[in-house]
């Protein structure tokens, strides 16, 4: 299998995964939330914010997917490198309101991590490309 076809499969899953949790955090948040690591379900209307959560996921999936359809595949993994941000944030966030640490580092780390590796397997791939369509002879310096 390319690099190419396992890139795709992984930003392909990445999309899916990414709406899955959006829908989940929208649809049954009383049920997501205790996943997400954080000790207490919100106090008051607080459920409120794990339905902007659900949203932020969906928005980030449909970004995700529209660059994989459209083969946008290196924006794709400039894009991917600057989601991780997300799940890298959710992380600590668990960590400093004493959550759990095997979901902020098992949950948020991983999935951080998993998208960063799949970001810098685009950026790789592409600049492949690049420097094969730069030198079709078989790369720099061939003569």
């Amino acid at each position: 299998m390319s690099l190419k076809n396992v890139n795709t499969v992984l930003a392909a899953v990445g999309v899916l995964f990414v709406l899955y949790l959006g829908m989940s955090f929208i649809l049954t948040p009383e049920t997501s939330a205790p996943g997400f690591g954080l000790p207490d379900w919100p106090a008051g209307d607080g459920g409120g914010f794990l339905v902007v959560k659900g949203i932020r996921e969906i928005a980030m999936g449909l970004v995700i997917g529209v660059l994989l359809v459209t083969g946008h595949r290196r924006a794709l993994g400039w894009v991917l490198l600057m989601e991780a941000v997300a799940p890298f944030g959710d992380m600590v966030t668990v960590l400093a309101h004493r959550g759990s640490t095997a979901a902020a580092f098992g949950v948020h780390g991983l999935t951080a991590a998993l998208i960063v590796s799949t970001g810098l397997l685009l950026l790789r791939e592409t600049s492949r490309a690049r420097l094969m369509s730069a030198h079709p002879e078989g790369g720099p310096g061939s003569r």
